[in-house]
């Protein structure tokens, strides 16, 4: 359904995209400055908005969200000239005189669903790439961060081509109905439910399109490994967001000849990076809402033995809590956790670990921490997920030179980099030929003798 005056800004979108004023390189260049200007010029306005719907602080929104943007808009600027270059290919013998070449093409009007965990990063990097690759975009924040959706949609007006880009802000009802629309692409950030519900709405218009959900992420600890430099990189991957990130550790499997010492490690850690009271920290954030908190209370009480487990409703606190005991049959282990919980399950066998891993549904990440270059082979070879990241966690999709992405119910195709240009892009192929008068070779009558003339030319020179 192309309708028009439910959202006018469409019709708008189109027609500049038929004009084909962002295809040029100059347009995206400036729109990708315009964006970088956002962040930087309205970086405490960000630092505040996001402050209001998470209690995050303004060292972890520019770690997570506005300094990690800028960086990929500067990547995106080194290098967009050669990412839009044509690719010449060698011409087989028979189809000379000819060349040919392969371009990468935007897809036209794209439609960006954030999540609300990261509301800025996980909605301005997606455009970022979709500006690169020369699309026209629409943005739909989160409504469940609505102080950083009101700021994108307010403040990214006054620098970016209002002709080019647009931010529609509403609740599930404006998703579904921007959902019935046909856009040339989606790209959709967000929980597996919903995923199958974009998914089902792009099947009605044959819309391709890209989603980045989450899942249980496992961390093996090895006792091959740093103790204490491993706790203190899992207790800030695990409690950075108050645990709401979707490549967060989600559990750990841990062996079982290091597991006292390593759990002692973490409450050191915690006590390190929060304090003896995390609630009284300005680095430790909040759960987003009630429904959440009530979700991770309920984990929490089903869960016989923790370390922390205070909770405090009025003000959506959870502390950084260690579920010590837990059995992959347990409750926490069923579905994503996406909170401050962190069960951990001692292994005797690497072997039965990844038994474990294989047995939950493929994650978006896989962390290992282990000195033995032999298992950390092995651990990459006998498991799936999106991504690995060995001895450290997060950083594999800081790298704007890695793709992002997940795998089976985690989601399908990548972003990031060079990834993001490629997914909001698509190849258009171009032959070109001569006019010169072809041999009789190739057209009927066939017959037996041309038959073998045929066979021994696309034999030799195809």
């Amino acid at each position: 359904m192309q309708n028009d005056q439910v959202f006018p800004e469409l019709a708008v979108l189109r027609k500049t995209f038929e004009q084909g004023i962002t295809r040029d390189f100059s347009w995206r260049r400036s729109q990708l400055l315009a964006l970088e200007a956002f962040l930087v010029e309205r970086e405490e306005d960000i630092a505040d908005a996001v402050h209001d719907d998470f209690r995050k602080s303004p060292a972890e929104t520019f770690l997570t969200e506005t300094g990690y943007l800028r960086g990929e808009i500067r990547f995106a600027l080194k290098h967009l000239k050669s990412w839009m270059k044509p690719h010449r290919v060698s011409i087989p013998l028979i189809y000379q005189p000819g060349k040919g070449s392969y371009s990468r093409e935007p897809y036209g009007v794209v439609l960006i669903i954030g999540a609300w965990n990261y509301p800025l990063n996980l909605s301005l990097a997606p455009l970022i790439s979709a500006i690169a690759a020369g699309n026209c975009a629409v943005v739909k924040p989160s409504e469940l961060a609505p102080h950083t959706s009101k700021l994108i949609a307010e403040g990214l007006g006054r620098y970016v081509d209002r002709r080019a880009i647009c931010v529609i802000e509403g609740g599930v009802e404006k998703t579904k109905a921007l959902l019935e629309e046909r856009f040339d692409y989606l790209f959709f950030t967000g929980s597996q439910s919903t995923g199958r519900e974009v998914m089902h709405a792009a099947a009605r218009h044959l819309t391709p399109l890209t989603l980045e959900l989450g899942g249980k992420c496992p961390c093996i600890v090895d006792e091959d490994t740093d103790l204490r430099v491993a706790a203190r990189r899992i207790v800030w991957a695990k409690f950075l967001n108050a645990g709401q990130t979707c490549i967060a550790p989600d559990y750990l499997l841990v062996h079982e000849k290091v597991e006292g010492e390593l759990f002692g490690q973490m409450r050191e850690a915690i006590s390190d990076f929060y304090g003896s009271d995390p609630r009284m920290s300005p680095d430790y954030p909040r759960i987003v809402n009630r429904h959440h908190f009530h979700r991770l209370e309920k984990l929490l009480a089903a869960s016989s033995s923790w370390s922390g487990g205070i909770t405090d409703e009025d003000d959506y606190y959870v502390a950084p809590t260690i579920l010590q005991g837990v059995t992959p049959g347990d409750e926490v282990m069923l579905l994503e956790i996406f909170g401050p919980l962190l069960p951990v399950i001692a292994y005797s066998d690497i072997d039965a670990a990844l038994v474990t891993i294989r047995s939950v549904s493929q994650p978006l990440a896989l962390y290992l921490f282990s000195s033995d270059p032999k298992l950390q082979d092995k651990v990459v070879r006998h498991s799936c997920s999106g991504g690995v990241c060995i001895n450290d966690l997060l950083f594999q999709a800081s790298v704007s030179r890695l793709p992002f992405g997940g795998i089976g119910s985690s989601g399908f195709g990548s972003y990031h980099g060079k990834a993001g240009f490629d997914t909001f892009s698509f190849q258009r192929s171009v032959l070109k030929r001569s006019i010169f008068p072809d041999p009789d070779l190739r057209y009927p009558p066939y017959g037996r003798r041309k038959l073998r003339f045929l066979k021994r030319i696309v034999t030799l020179f195809h």
